[in-house]
Order: structure tokens, then C-alpha cells, then sequence
């Protein structure tokens, strides 16, 4: 029997031509670990909740979905509810009550689960979680990793049988990322539940699945084990861009044998090639710039008698400068987005833009003339109800001509989604159209909170493209990020906050190749014979010099 299969599923968004689902057939059996990867918008999250009854978008469906050998419409509501556990990207979306102890409970209340069943699990669930150090306080007080380990438990407590989970590392900086990822490794195979997992970030997921499906426009292009997938797919796919760098070095560098997922297996295969030591030159410096936007020993806290949550915070941003904060979560990088951009005030330092206090500027000045802040909740510039009349909106209320919208449209890929509603846009979609709406702005300074989340690595290179284009305009641009390959790829200079400030700020090679924990995993791979090489290309193109 199988544990799920889909017959022949397809599905249409309202208002849409073309199905976003076409013909889908899978069978997934009991205990497998399944991995599911795509371009942004090929249909990965859709498929994922017609797995969820209750989750199922708004649209046309066709087709037959078993749980079981039970039709999952014909699932009895409890079973529905206990049996099939749902994680969403966001953290904050799924928390409901105000202390930990009470999340935990909450689902299991629900259903009317008595008093003592719900203690002896609830404190299972902590006890197997780690919660019980943090199990009193309250959920706001919460970081993004504790969040999101939080949502897992307070669904395990209903002791589910099928995990579904999409892009739960995509708001977690690289540490929380992989403990969470080390435990749904745990939990499937300690206590055998069945898991489908959507991400982006396959470094540390790939060598831990079972098989890995590969969506394209709707389809799946590829279902097999994870070394096998550079024998399928073609060469030049998209998809190769977001392999895990052991395996993308292997396959430039025409490699011959098992196909390395781990950086241990990086580092045993470029062991076998000859490479002779080698230091990269530096990135290009923005010494000779002017200083478009600086920090001065600012100082912040939420609550008047509470802890600052920046202190001693000093910055200079150069004009065309692009700058990536990297740090963990709940440290205060937003926050400093937010003091940046005049939307905080701190209590002591100060804030010049082009050489003139911020709060000297009106808002009307501040913010259509010369910077823009993307959130890291893109959906709270969403107001309108397709894609096509939030962008008109932004161009109307900023005089922008048809054509800049119709170019801002081609540029971001966004025609075929015009009539679509905001809110049905993939993770990865809404990221891009609500960049698309803030550009349309025209900022001479743009801040960009985790801008490539929930994008695949097709994405992320078009988006890195965009913002090179920007730069060469004029544009400042600061980001803070979790994405140490994109910002070891494509920023000029990286600064690691920490403990309320900035700790330590240099160029990508000198910055990444000084850490051991937050640094790229080709460097990690290639380390120990070349000293600065931070990203793949690094890698590739001083082995071939080698060669050559």
C-alpha cells in the first residue's frame, strides 16, 4: 500500500489560463525522506499544500490525492488534522498563543485531548526539542530559530505521520538552519515519519534525502536518488546553479566517479585534482567614493527600561557600495535597517544622509526622493488584489510612466502573473514583485531585508544581476542576509553583527576566508589548499589554471 499517491493532479488559479499543475503522478511510501526543488513558481508550494486539506489553494483541481488508499477529501477530519502536520516559511505565521508551554499545547486543546495526555506529551515534546530551558517564556521574546523549532514541536505534539514542510530554513541564519535541518533528520529516522520538504538551501538537506523531485513549469523533470540527478538533468539547467557546491565543482571540473554532495566528499574529490596553492587578489575596493549614509555611536532599545538592542553602532556606506550584514537571528540587524531608514529612532547617535542629519529630512523627501526599505515580510506592501494594480498603484502615486512599469514588469518576470492575487504568488514571487513595486520608486539608497529568500538559484542570479544594474546607475544598496554564498558572491564589502554592532567588516575574501563557521562551503571545500577561495567559480577557475 502506498502511504500517499497522487493520480494525475492538475490545478488552475482563478482567473489564470494556465494550469499550475499539469499531470501529476507520484507515490511516496512510508519513512522517506523526500526533497522538493524548483525555480520559483514552477508550482513546488502549490503541490505541497493539496497535500494539506485544509490548506488547499483557491482554484480548479483535477485529479485524485490518496492518503492511505483514502481519498484525502474523504479523510475524517481528525484524522486529517492529526495525521498530516504542516510547517510554513514564515515562523511568524503559525504561532497563536502567547507562551511556549501553551503553543505546545494548543493543537491537542483543540481537538479536546485530556489533561494528562496533553502533559505527558508536552513534555515529551520539549524534552526532545530542548525546549524546557525556554518553555515559560513568552512566544514574542522568541528568535527566529527558536520560532521555527517551536512550530515543528508544537506539530509533533499531535504525532503526526506525514510532515510537510516548506522552506522552513529560509528565515534562519546558517547555524539555526542546520540544527533545525539536524532534526527533522532525527525525526525521521528515529521515529520513522514521512517527510516532504521544500527548500532552496540544499548544502546540508541534499545528503540526507532519499529522493529528490525536481519541479519544472508544473512538472516534474526528475524523481530519483540526489546522485543521480547530474546524470538526468541537462547540463545547462537552472537547477545546477542550486546544487551543493561539492557537487557543482564536480561537475565544472568534468568529474569522473561518485558525485560529491558533502563537503567531506568536496574536499576528498579536490584532493584527487592538482591544485597548486593559490591567494586570490582582493574585491574591488569603494575607498575612493564619497559617504552616502552614515552611523554614529547610535544606541537603541524598544522599551525604555529595557536592554539596547544596538549599541555603540557606528557605520559608513560609500555611494554604489554594496554591503551585506550577515549575523545571527534576533540580534538586531532589522533593527538597524530600521534605524537606517529613519522608521526607529535611537535614543542616542545619529543618523546623516548625504552629509545632513536624517531627521532633517521631511518624509515626503526621505522617502520618494532618496532611499527604500524592503521588509523582510514582503507581503506588508501588498494592498491591492492582483499583481498588475499594485504596480500601477506604486507608479500612480509616484507619477511612474507606462513604460517604466512595463519595463519593471519584463525585468522581474512578472507577466504571466499580472492577474494573480499577491497573496497566491509563491514565497519567492512575492519577493521579486515587491522589489519590482519599491524600484519603481527610483531610490538613490535601497535596503533590502533577506531580499533572496524564498528564491531559487535562477533567482538569485537574476536578482544579483538587477542589483549590479542599480549599482552601475548610482544605487547604494545594504542588505542584511542569511545568504552567505550570495553575499560572499556579489557584495563589495561584509560586515558580521554581533552583541549590538558591527564586530568585524572587510572585503568577501578577506572576510569569509577569515571565519570558520560563517563562511561559504567552498571555502570550507577548498581551504586547506587554496586560502581565499570563497565561492565555486573561485574554486573551478584556479583549478583549471592549474591544469592548464
Amino acid at each position: 500500500m502506498a502511504f500517499v499517491k497522487i493520480n494525475n493532479v492538475s490545478f488552475t488559479y482563478p482567473n489564470e489560463a494556465n494550469p499550475i499543475l499539469k499531470n501529476i503522478n507520484l507515490t511516496i511510501q512510508q519513512g522517506e525522506f523526500i526533497v522538493l526543488i524548483g525555480q520559483s513558481g514552477c508550482g513546488k508550494s502549490t503541490l505541497l499544500r493539496h497535500f494539506k486539506r485544509e490548506l488547499h489553494p483557491h482554484g480548479e483541481m483535477t485529479g485524485d490525492i490518496f492518503y492511505k488508499d483514502c481519498d484525502l477529501e474523504q479523510l475524517d477530519s481528525e484524522v486529517a488534522a492529526t495525521d498530516i502536520g504542516y510547517v510554513f516559511q514564515n515562523p511568524e505565521n503559525q504561532i497563536v498563543t502567547d507562551k511556549v508551554w501553551h503553543e505546545l499545547a494548543f493543537g491537542l486543546e483543540s481537538l479536546g485531548v485530556d489533561s494528562q495526555t496533553i502533559r505527558r506529551r508536552v513534555a515529551e515534546m520539549a524534552n526532545f526539542f530542548g525546549i524546557q530551558k525556554w518553555f515559560h517564556h513568552k512566544t514574542t521574546e522568541l528568535s527566529g530559530g527558536q520560532k521555527q523549532l517551536l512550530n515543528l514541536a508544537s506539530i509533533m505534539v499531535m504525532q503526526p505521520k506525514l510532515l510537510l514542510l516548506d522552506e522552513p530554513t529560509s528565515q534562519l541564519d546558517p547555524i539555526a538552519a542546520l540544527e533545525f535541518i539536524q532534526t527533522l533528520h532525527r525525526l525521521n529516522k528515529e521515529l520513522g515519519i514521512t517527510i516532504i520538504l521544500i527548500e532552496h538551501r540544499l548544502e546540508e538537506i541534499l545528503p540526507l534525502a532519499d529522493r529528490v523531485l525536481i519541479m519544472d513549469e508544473g512538472s516534474i523533470l526528475f524523481d530519483g536518488p540526489p546522485k543521480e540527478i547530474l546524470k538526468e538533468l541537462p547540463a545547462n539547467h537552472a537547477m545546477i546553479t542550486a546544487l551543493p557546491a561539492a557537487t557543482k565543482i564536480f561537475h565544472q571540473l568534468s568529474g569522473v566517479g561518485p558525485v560529491p554532495l558533502t563537503i567531506r566528499e568536496g574536499q576528498r574529490f579536490l584532493s584527487t585534482q592538482q591544485v597548486i596553492p593559490s591567494h586570490l587578489p582582493p574585491s574591488k575596493s569603494q575607498n575612493e567614493k564619497n559617504i552616502v549614509l552614515e552611523a554614529k555611536d547610535i544606541a537603541f532599545r524598544y522599551e525604555k527600561n529595557g536592554l539596547d538592542v544596538v549599541h555603540h553602532f557606528n557605520l559608513q556606506v560609500k555611494e554604489q557600495e554594496f554591503l551585506t550584514i550577515i549575523g545571527g537571528n534576533g540580534t538586531g540587524k532589522s533593527t538597524v535597517l530600521s534605524i537606517l531608514s529613519g522608521l526607529q529612532k535611537p535614543y542616542r547617535g545619529k543618523v546623516f544622509l548625504f552629509n545632513k542629519i536624517l531627521k532633517s529630512y521631511s518624509n515626503k523627501q526621505l522617502y520618494q526622493q532618496y532611499l527604500t526599505l524592503l521588509p523582510q515580510n514582503p507581503k506588508t506592501l501588498f494592498v491591492q488584489k492582483t499583481v498588475h494594480q499594485e504596480l500601477e498603484d506604486m507608479a500612480r502615486l509616484h507619477k511612474v510612466s507606462e513604460k517604466k512599469i512595463q519595463e519593471t514588469i519584463h525585468l522581474f518576470h512578472l507577466t504571466h502573473l499580472l492577474n494573480r492575487h499577491p497573496y497566491d504568488l509563491s514565497g519567492g514571487e512575492q519577493q521579486k514583485l515587491a522589489l519590482a513595486k519599491l524600484l519603481l520608486m527610483e531610490p538613490r539608497i535601497l535596503l533590502l531585508d533577506e531580499p533572496t529568500k524564498g528564491l531559487d538559484a535562477h533567482a538569485k542570479e537574476e536578482l544579483a544581476q538587477i542589483l549590479k544594474d542599480l549599482q552601475a546607475k548610482g544605487m547604494t544598496i545594504i542588505m542584511v542576509t542569511h545568504d552567505i554564498e550570495f553575499s560572499a558572491q556579489y557584495s563589495n564589502r561584509c560586515a558580521l553583527f554581533f552583541d549590538g554592532n558591527i564586530v568585524s567588516e572587510e572585503e568577501p575574501r578577506a572576510f569569509y576566508s577569515g571565519n570558520n563557521f560563517y563562511t561559504t562551503a567552498a571555502h570550507r571545500i577548498s581551504r586547506e589548499l587554496l586560502s581565499n577561495a570563497i565561492t565555486c567559480e573561485d574554486v573551478v577557475t584556479l583549478c583549471k589554471k592549474t591544469c592548464v
